[in-house]
């Protein structure tokens, strides 16, 4: 699946590399656990992709603790949250 138009929505540079997972799919608690575990790993400037069919509104405390930062938006094919660490400049 093609992270562009997703990245677009949220308003970020497609010129990062990006990890993706669609969601949809997955039964909870798998999406947040499954973000989770990939954002642990996640390096600055890669940008995480996430695409649920709901606003995955346990993510966003968690992520806030963290000082990860991040976008959501509704998008045709569901919602689409994209995860970042700030840089270090």
């Amino acid at each position: 699946m093609d992270p562009e138009p997703y990245l677009a929505a949220v308003d970020l540079s497609t010129d990062r590399p990006v990890d993706f997972l669609d969601a949809r799919d997955l039964p909870p608690p798998k999406p947040l656990e499954e973000t989770m575990t990939r954002v642990a790993d996640l390096e600055e400037p890669t940008v995480f992709v996430q695409l649920n069919d709901r606003v995955p509104q346990f993510l966003f405390p968690k992520l806030d603790e963290r000082g990860i930062e991040y976008r959501t938006a509704e998008v045709e094919a569901g919602v689409v949250t994209a995860i970042w660490r700030p840089s270090a400049e």
